[in-house]
């Protein structure tokens, strides 16, 4: 490949690295101080004695590997055994949506918005900005499996030596390189960041159900898997290191073909053409409401399909989970504490509440895409025309509040779905249907502080995410690390029971959606008498 290609790519990864200043250290040490922590927990959360030995026979179950993965050293489950086979996958797939994240907003996204093209402009190579992204980003998964692993080794626990520890750390490294190179390829086929993005992340998913299914009955389908091959390492067992080889081997072929492409296409331009939009508009463009739900139809679509098989895996293990949840201390502590029902109760309560968070993603993508038009200066071409600044926000208000309830049900139809599969008498839908939709008005509230951010500090409108991460791992992982409660209090869950299995609070949650309408309230004031972006 010729040089001239890459002339300056190094001053251009200090540019990306400026750009990424606040993200990457962010995420780095999030993902790190995350798996030392947890780590660290571990002794107390699981003991020595017969019940850890009962706890690896139930990784065993079907259900329990598609979800986390083949169980190594299960005979002998130390320490190092149980992080790896319990964090290892997850923490895998986070970092592998960090590098989509980051390559596509880099890459595709800038291009989508005219910032290569002024790059391109000067004495720079045609792959210079890709190499660059790419060399940030290899740098940063390096950095970020050093101090994963060494952070693990440094705690001296049973069973995790610094050979397994940075071993574990080369998982992580490898599996976000790999996708790094994945989302460097998809950014040549598309034209588009969403599409990009839709492509990556589909990859993603893909590699988990590859892995799922083939961890449980077919190896060749797991090898296949980025994810499944790089469990194959074994971590803290035997700590083989051909799968990182063979994984970083594919991400350089990948990285080498989204080069190659990325010369042979024109600026803007990608290999899989949009798709021909109607000849004559539809009736729903008429209004900007039904503009937003043209705009995000294929992202909701996705995002319900993606929250149903997510509410699917989880109903598919409820026929083992009362005998697990009993040998499990750290489950056991994550469960609400509520006297007189069964651990399956309390696992559908905790369930209600997580799944409700991650309902709350989709409804913020379309609440803080208001955002993103007004940045790329499509937002004054609506107000030029007969189009009110309130209309304009309140439309993209009423589609993200809709879109809460919607991803609600579609969850709990899944959840309910798989379970009734596996248990003989699953739980009553329309009770658990009501208590997951009790928490609504909890994700309205989240989307009415994005609105009055919007509203009155857009700047500052994505620290919406970094309020919702809070809240997830206080409510999640609060009782186990023994947080206070006044920290529950600073979130919106933090102020409704544990539904279905106590009563929801009508004074509760009516506050609750008063706030709501006044944060929404605020954003709408603020919109309308601040300058717009561009």
């Amino acid at each position: 490949m010729n040089r001239n290609f890459f002339t300056n790519y190094r001053t251009l990864a200090g540019h990306v690295w400026r750009l990424n200043r606040v993200q990457i250290p962010v995420w780095v040490v999030s993902i790190a101080a995350f798996s030392v922590i947890m780590a660290a927990f571990l002794p107390t959360l699981f003991p020595e004695g017969p019940e850890r030995q009962i706890i690896a026979q139930t990784m065993e179950n079907p259900a329990m590997i598609s979800m986390l993965g083949p169980g190594y050293g299960l005979a002998n489950y130390h320490m190092g055994a149980i992080m790896a086979h319990q964090m290892l996958l997850l923490t895998a797939v986070t970092v592998a949506i960090m590098n989509i994240l980051i390559t596509i907003r880099c890459t595709r996204r800038d291009e989508e918005q005219g910032r290569i093209e002024m790059i391109r402009s000067l004495p720079v190579g045609k792959l210079a900005n890709a190499a660059s992204v790419f060399l940030v980003l290899t740098l940063t998964n390096i950095v970020l499996g050093l101090t994963v692993g060494i952070g693990l080794a440094l705690l001296g626990l049973e069973g995790m030596d610094w050979l397994g520890s940075l071993t574990y750390g080369a998982v992580l490294t490898a599996a976000g390189i790999f996708f790094s190179a994945a989302s460097l390829f998809f950014a040549q086929l598309t034209e588009t960041a969403r599409a990009a993005s839709a492509y990556s992340f589909g990859f993603l998913g893909l590699s988990y159900l590859l892995r799922a299914v083939g961890d449980i009955g077919s190896e060749p389908l797991s090898l296949i898997s980025p994810l499944g091959l790089v469990l194959r390492s074994q971590v803290y067992v035997n700590n083989y290191w051909w799968p990182l080889v063979v994984t970083l081997s594919a991400a350089v072929l990948v990285t080498l073909a989204a080069f190659k492409l990325n010369t042979l296409r024109d600026l803007e331009a990608g290999f899989i053409a949009a798709k021909p939009g109607r000849k004559h508009a539809s009736p729903l463009l008429l209004s900007p409401m039904g503009l937003v739900l043209r705009l995000e139809k294929t992202t909701l679509i996705g995002w319900a399909v993606g929250l149903f098989v997510l509410g699917a895996s989880y109903g598919s293990v409820f026929g083992e989970v009362e005998n697990f949840i009993e040998t499990s201390e750290l489950y056991q502590q994550m469960l609400p504490t509520i006297p007189g029902f069964s651990y399956l109760d309390l696992f559908v309560a905790m369930l209600l509440s997580i799944m409700s968070m991650i309902a709350a993603i989709p409804a913020l993508l379309v609440m803080l895409k208001l955002r993103s038009e007004e940045k790329a200066n499509r937002t004054e071409h609506l107000l030029a025309r007969s189009v009110s600044r309130a209309r304009l926000m309140g439309s993209y208000t009423a589609v993200a509040l809709i879109t809460a309830a919607i991803m609600q049900v579609v969850s709990v139809l899944g959840l309910w779905t798989a379970a009734a599969a596996v248990v003989e008498d699953p739980f009553a839908l329309g009770e658990v249907l009501a208590g997951a939709l009790a928490y609504v008005p909890l994700i309205w509230i989240l989307i009415g502080l994005a609105a009055a951010l919007i509203g009155s500090a857009p700047a500052k409108a994505g620290l919406t995410w970094l309020y919702l991460g809070f809240t997830f791992f206080v409510m999640f992982f609060g009782k186990m690390m023994q947080l206070p409660e006044w920290m529950a209090k600073l979130t919106p869950w933090g102020y409704i029971p544990d539904v279905p299995l106590e009563p929801i609070n009508s004074g509760s949650l009516i506050l609750t959606i008063l706030a709501a309408a006044g944060l929404i309230g605020i954003g709408l004031y603020g919109y309308g008498k601040r300058d717009i972006y561009g």
